[in-house]
């Protein structure tokens, strides 16, 4: 479910990919409004799916990062994103990611990763496991 969630750039929010065409996207509004509409090729979309953290060491993918948010709330986040502090942003980032690369990972990324994590909890979507993830898991048990 995951890997059809996009952003599309100039647009606010995040949508699920509905259908898609010759020249273009179909897709609905992830929020409760469900509102369709078309998405040309020329437009910027990109899958969740497709998004990682700068770490120290590696890239981290999205869903991970979600995972843990989501393991260690189980549900939206326990702070209002608009009236945070950028040090309270930080500082809750880095006790999830300790070794997220401080100088290619900016507030703007935090602020809108934090925004997407609660867009999609509050509308349901929390089947934040990668595809290898539930395979090896599917795997280990038919053993």
């Amino acid at each position: 479910m995951f890997e059809r969630i996009l952003t599309i750039s100039g647009k606010p929010g995040l949508y699920r990919l509905v259908s898609n065409g010759r020249n273009m996207f179909i897709v609905e509004t992830v929020d409760a409004t469900k509102k369709r509409m078309p998405v040309h090729s020329s437009s910027q979309v990109v899958m969740l799916d497709d998004v990682a953290i700068y770490t120290d060491t590696e890239e981290v993918p999205l869903r991970d990062i979600f995972a843990k948010i989501y393991e260690k709330e189980n549900a939206v986040l326990p702070f209002d994103l608009k009236m945070s502090t950028p040090e309270e942003l930080v500082e809750y980032f880095a006790g999830i990611m300790p070794d997220y690369d401080r100088e290619r990972v900016y507030l703007t990324h935090i602020k809108k990763m934090f925004a997407w994590y609660n867009i999609l909890v509050e509308n349901g979507v929390v089947d934040f496991k990668s595809e290898e993830g539930e395979q090896g898991a599917a795997e280990a048990t038919t053993e």
